[in-house]
């Protein structure tokens, strides 16, 4: 017999692929599921084929996966909703969403980034946005969406200040191949999704010059103590940078060529602009939309962030890339400590 949980539907707003891996997973948990798509032409398709086409269509959609494209419907008597959006859709989404909460709803994003325009942490946007007091927490961690989809072994990170919301995700999320383990430390978590894309791109810079593991291994360290000064900066707790949602994600991102960022970051070391990468690879490149964002906050809060200092010379200030490289390298030597 289904608990009260397992009989109240859950809302997953973004059918992207993490989304729509997200929404499988849910409904083969037991759980009603509705999966909304803001593209009419999307839903049309994935209610007839019953998959995602695009982005997992080698995926079958579970009988109890419902596809809309109308909000308010999406929504109708749902307690529990789950926002995976780009960064940059995240606060038009919330605006949308605003009028069709209701007393107890909860919400959970596995968006990763900033706001790109003010550069605020997420849980600030849905703060500010919303303008009430509800159960919210970030889904993070190293989690690739096709291996989700194809239920290989993923553990992730919620973050959230509320016991009973996390209670609840672990229960709806975890089975035998989707492990969850949860923290406190919104503000971390949110940095290192943040923080850990850009790194991205610089690791696949390293990959399209060829200039070996060596570099590689020297980037995602550096790069965690980047990651970890600006996270430390802004109220985050040092440990959080040292599991899943911080070097977790960061050596997934960085190591294998499902990463977006990863791949954005070998184009533009083969000569490709930006806007050519992008469209390349035909998908959201959150580590190119939140650069601006990140470099902007480091230089107001006086962090030392070298690697995404050169990363921004080389997309908004025309530096060449071998140049950014040299330049890493002829810094003043300094303690590994600092």
């Amino acid at each position: 017999m289904q608990s009260e949980q397992q009989a109240t539907p859950i809302a997953v707003l973004g059918a992207g692929s993490w989304g729509t891996a997200l929404a499988v997973l849910l409904a083969e948990n037991g759980y009603e599921v509705r999966l909304w798509s803001y593209d009419p032409e999307q839903v049309a398709q994935m209610r007839k084929i019953r998959c995602n086409a695009y982005y997992l269509p080698e995926i079958t959609f579970p009988d109890n996966l419902e596809v809309f494209d109308d909000l308010p419907a999406t929504l109708n008597q749902i307690q529990d909703i789950l926002i995976v959006v780009p960064s940059h859709a995240f606060q038009g989404l919330l605006q949308r969403l605003k009028p069709e909460l209701s007393v107890g709803s909860r919400l959970v994003w596995g968006t990763k980034g900033l706001d790109p325009q003010s550069g605020q942490l997420l849980h600030t946007i849905a703060q500010e946005t919303l303008g009430i007091e509800l159960p919210t927490a970030v889904l993070s961690g190293p989690s690739f969406a096709r291996e989700v989809a194809l239920k290989k072994p993923t553990a992730v990170t919620i973050a959230t200040t509320d016991s009973a919301w996390a209670e609840a995700l672990t229960a709806r999320l975890n089975n035998s191949y989707f492990r969850v383990y949860t923290t406190s430390d919104i503000v971390g978590v949110e940095v290192c999704g943040a923080v850990k894309n850009i790194l991205a791109i610089a690791a696949g810079v390293v990959d399209g010059l060829q200039l070996g593991i060596n570099a590689l291994s020297a980037l995602v360290t550096r790069g965690l103590a980047e990651m970890q000064r600006l996270g430390i900066a802004l109220g985050g707790k040092p440990q959080t940078f040292l599991g899943l949602a911080g070097v977790g994600d960061l050596m997934l991102t960085c190591a294998d060529n499902q990463s977006r960022n990863r791949r954005f970051g070998a184009a533009i070391a083969r000569g490709k602009t930006e806007d050519q990468a992008i469209a390349e690879i035909g998908q959201v490149v959150e580590g190119a939309s939140n650069l601006k964002a990140v470099y902007r906050l480091a230089q107001q809060l006086q962090v030392e962030m070298p690697i995404t200092e050169q990363i921004y010379e080389v997309l908004y200030q025309g530096l060449p890339v071998q140049a950014a490289i040299e330049n890493l390298f002829s810094r003043q030597p300094r303690s590994e400590l600092d």
